[in-house]
This record gives C-alpha cells, sequence and structure tokens, in this order.
C-alpha cells in the first residue's frame, strides 16, 4: 500500500470514529427522560457506591431527572430543545462525511469542528452558573470539547501531510518511464 493511501485510510479510521462518537452523543439526546430515570436507579441501587461517596453527584443527578420528569408531565414541548440538540448532532456528523470523501479539499470542515470544540468552554464556563450547573459538571460538559478535538488535531496533521505528499511531484516508476527519443 502506499504512502498516500494509507494515510487516507488512517484519516477515514480518525472520521469514522469521530462521526460514530458524534451521532452516538446526539442519539443518546432523544431518550433523555428514560437515560436519567434508568442512571437514578443505576446509581442509587445497593450495589452503587455513589450515594456514600459521591452524594454531590447523586443529589444532582435527582435533580436533573426530577425536572426532566416535570418538563416531560406538564411541559413536554421544552424537551423539544433536546430533540434539536439532538438532531444538530446528526447533521453535523453528516458534514464530517466531506473530509472523508476527499480531506484536502474539506479541511475546512475539520477546522470547523476544531472552532466547535474550543466553544465547548466558554459555552460550559458563562451559561453553566447561570443555569445553575455545578462546577464540576461544567467540567465534564467541557472534555467534550477537550476529549473531542484530539482526533481532529490529528486529522488535521494528516491532511495537511496528505496535502505535501499533492504537492510533490511523485517519481515515475522506471517501466511507467517514457522511452528516450
Amino acid at each position: 500500500m502506499s504512502e498516500r493511501r494509507g494515510l487516507q485510510r488512517r484519516i477515514r479510521v480518525w472520521l469514522i470514529v469521530f462521526i460514530v462518537c458524534l451521532a452516538l452523543s446526539g442519539l443518546t439526546a432523544f431518550p433523555l427522560v428514560h437515560e436519567l430515570r434508568w442512571a437514578e436507579d443505576l446509581l442509587s441501587s445497593s450495589a452503587s457506591p455513589v450515594p456514600e461517596h459521591l452524594p454531590a453527584l447523586m443529589e444532582w443527578i435527582t435533580r436533573v431527572r426530577t425536572g426532566l420528569d416535570t418538563a416531560d408531565t406538564d411541559y413536554p414541548f421544552v424537551l423539544y430543545g433536546t430533540d434539536w440538540l439532538a438532531f444538530a448532532h446528526l447533521v453535523i456528523a453528516v458534514a464530517f462525511y466531506g473530509p472523508y470523501r476527499d480531506p484536502v479539499r474539506n479541511i475546512w470542515v475539520i477546522e470547523f469542528g476544531m472552532i466547535a470544540c474550543a466553544g465547548i468552554i466558554p459555552l460550559a464556563l458563562i451559561c453553566g452558573p447561570i443555569r445553575g450547573i455545578p462546577f464540576w459538571w461544567s467540567v465534564i460538559d467541557m472534555s467534550f470539547g477537550v476529549f473531542g478535538v484530539i482526533p481532529l488535531l490529528i486529522v488535521h496533521r494528516m491532511i495537511k501531510r496528505l496535502e505535501a505528499m499533492d504537492r510533490t511531484p511523485q517519481p515515475v516508476p522506471a517501466q511507467e518511464a517514457a522511452p528516450a527519443v
């Protein structure tokens, strides 16, 4: 396999991983009410160390579950916002098909993703306190940007290498070389 093909293959593998994670992140926003109920049941079970060792986490999960249950029962239209959040994740994941097909031409999508990952941090730091989100939860939210940017930085670096290969003339193998006249 040529170096160029190997590089393209590695770019595609990283992009598939990123796309799948982004899509899964979005898909988990649809059943939010049920997920919180399951999480609370799991964390409050007799086998769980969470209530004893992480009471603030348990209190937060219970508070969020209570809020979602109330919204689901009395104001289900509020949860429509999380449906749009899920949809946005899926649409953004689809955008990464462009770099999958043609990484050099669509490097801007990778750069857009890196900017979006960086934007998670000020969003969490500004909106978290406004919405009453505990700081430690905002740190968890910010980790999505930190961990999300890692594969994008790797892919960006590989695309730049691929672009440099495209600009460098490739030697013609001896059997394909034109005969001297």
